[in-house]
């Protein structure tokens, strides 16, 4: 998050230069901190992640790989569990296909 921006804004543009996608948030998914989700960063950084995950559609852009990203495509659901993720985020995931009623707050 940039000091000058709003926690919605940083998600609005932090999809942008990792995507290069356009989007527009619905809602809130909820907030995750599992204090077992530790990152360690091929250049030595290590922290202790936290999410707060938004629901969103695309409104433009067009798919490109960033500095921060290694692959980007869209996955049919019933293909989720052959992907390699994070027990937290293909929780985050779930959620999100869910469509829960309210945020998850954990």
């Amino acid at each position: 998050m940039e000091p000058t921006e709003s926690l919605p804004e940083a998600a609005v543009r932090e999809v942008k230069e990792e995507t290069g996608l356009d989007v527009e948030l619905t809602g809130l998914v909820g907030t995750y901190t599992d204090p077992r989700h530790i990152v360690a960063y091929t250049d030595g950084e290590v922290r202790r992640q936290f999410n707060v995950c938004f629901a969103a559609r695309i409104t433009g852009g067009e798919p490109v790989l960033s500095e921060e990203s290694t692959e980007l495509r869209f996955v049919p659901p019933d293909e989720l569990d052959e992907l390699p993720l994070h027990h937290t985020q293909r929780m985050r995931v779930r959620h999100f296909l869910r469509h829960r009623s309210a945020p998850y707050l954990g």
